[in-house]
């Protein structure tokens, strides 16, 4: 079986899109008595979402965008959890 070099970047870009799209269902609690800052996170349409997928298609094999939105992905879950 050939290592396909495109395929595993398909699979990222579905995580990615996934992860965003099931952060809505995670919840989260603090401390009584404490003090959450939570930034406040954009919401993008599904046809933005799809146009970002494509474009991060599109990026070279092994791109540092890819693993920055990775990051990004997981950063908007925390912000989500933390609005309750």
């Amino acid at each position: 079986m050939k290592f396909r070099e495109g395929c595993w970047r398909r699979r990222l870009t579905v995580l990615v899109i996934a992860t965003n799209l099931l952060t809505g269902c995670v919840t989260a609690g603090f401390e009584a008595g404490g003090v959450a800052a939570c930034p406040p996170v954009v919401e993008y349409s599904r046809e933005f979402q799809a146009r970002a997928a494509e474009e991060m298609a599109m990026l070279p094999d092994l791109s540092a965008l890819v693993e920055m939105l990775g990051d990004y992905a997981v950063t908007r879950e925390q912000a989500r959890a933390c609005r309750g």
